[in-house]
């Protein structure tokens, strides 16, 4: 019978193999130690994730809340369920739509194109440290309305936070103190805005002064949206990124096809994110029993989502574990699904097409060096640090 633990060195090295048994053998798993269930089959995570009557995220959703219980629940968008979550998600999506994302097309663009001008230079880069990790965290900061200056040192707050060390189940007390750094910027910003009058009308602004059911957010409470806001802007989009490099020279004749027709890459771009999701999990909880495939789960027990699992199942996609940048799935869950569906969506999106617009345009051929590569072997999410190319 299949065993499955988020925090096994097999999972964390390689889940693809337990994620396939576990679609076969036990698609609604019991999680012992923890008391706690995971969903292995798209449909199953699809259909959770627009239940809720049934699943909760408001006691946490991930395994620092639910698991190990090392890291306090604190308000963000994330971690509320309707009807707060809805007033709140309707208030600030304005800064998140196609139309507003779309503006920061040049600023992305510029930015491409100077560093990858510096890297034909050098014959390589580093794709995450030397481009999209600058990208993201400045389309995040000009989004929230976040001082450009300060991007780098939450950028490095923001890797620590997700850095893991051998022997310790999920964050490190370094990690939480990433996260306590953070709080304690945005305070500051927070308060900073405040003093100021400030009528930007940028995220910060609008936390500032929104209320939600006649009650407006403490400092504490918006400092933990903005570090919510800055973490999923600024750090999946890298992962995403170079694990797409990856794949297309692993796959040169797709790579050529892209060279040869841009309008291929938003679709090229959606298969990478189906086909390497960084995301390994996000959880909920039940909040009152229900049964699912003949499993009982029972109101208090915590439920991981397992996207990656989802993004390749049979029953879902042909051929799932085939990478192909023609494949175009009415449906995959690497932006999630139903009320917390990523609000970034579309600036992930922007990001991904105008980077490998500019890197192929640029650099039709490359080399991959996965033996100089740093892999991130975590139990939450999986992706690179370091991911050198050369040309």
């Amino acid at each position: 019978m299949v065993e499955y633990n988020p925090f096994s060195e097999d999972v964390m090295r390689d889940p693809h193999p337990v994620y396939r048994r576990l679609r076969a053998e036990a698609p609604v798993y019991h999680i012992q130690e923890y008391d706690a269930w995971a969903l292995a089959k798209f449909d199953d995570i699809w259909n959770s994730s627009m239940d809720n009557r049934h699943f909760s995220a408001a006691a946490g959703t991930t395994s620092a809340h639910l698991l190990t219980k090392v890291q306090p629940v604190t308000p963000m968008i994330n971690l509320m369920d309707p009807p707060q979550h809805t007033k709140l998600r309707a208030a600030i999506r304005e800064h998140f739509t196609p139309a507003a994302v779309g503006k920061l097309e040049p600023v992305i663009r510029d930015i491409a194109t100077k560093r990858l001008d510096a890297a034909l230079e050098r014959g390589g880069l580093d794709v995450i440290r030397d481009l999209s990790a600058r990208v993201s965290v400045t389309v995040a900061c000009l989004i929230v309305g976040i001082p450009l200056e300060d991007a780098d040192m939450l950028n490095d707050l923001v890797w620590r936070f997700f850095k893991r060390e051998p022997g310790i189940a999920g964050m490190t007390p370094d990690a939480l103190d990433a996260m306590q750094e953070m709080f304690g910027y945005f305070v500051q910003l927070s308060q900073q805005r405040k003093q100021q009058g400030s009528t930007r009308g940028d995220v910060v602004d609008l936390l500032n002064g929104i209320e939600i059911d006649g009650e407006r957010f403490d400092d504490m409470a918006i400092a933990s949206h903005l570090s919510m806001f800055i973490i999923g802007g600024s750090e999946t989009f890298p992962k995403t990124f170079a694990t797409t490099i990856r794949r297309l020279a692993e796959h040169p004749d797709q790579r050529a096809e892209l060279v040869a027709d841009t309008g291929l890459i938003p679709d090229a771009y959606v298969e990478a994110l189906r086909y390497d999701m960084p995301t390994q999990f996000l959880c909920r909880t039940v909040t009152e029993d229900h049964e699912i495939r003949g499993q009982r789960l029972r109101a208090g027990q915590p439920v991981l989502f397992l996207y990656p699992s989802a993004n390749r199942d049979e029953d879902e996609f042909d051929r799932p574990d085939e990478f192909d940048i023609h494949r175009r799935p009415q449906r995959i869950l690497s932006f999630g699904a139903g009320t917390h569906m990523c609000i970034g969506i579309h600036a992930a999106k922007l990001e991904g097409r105008v980077l490998l617009e500019e890197l192929l345009g640029r650099i039709p051929e490359y080399d991959i060096h996965l033996d100089r590569a740093e892999r991130l072997v975590t139990d939450f999410v999986q992706g690179y640090a370091t991911f050198p190319i050369t040309f």
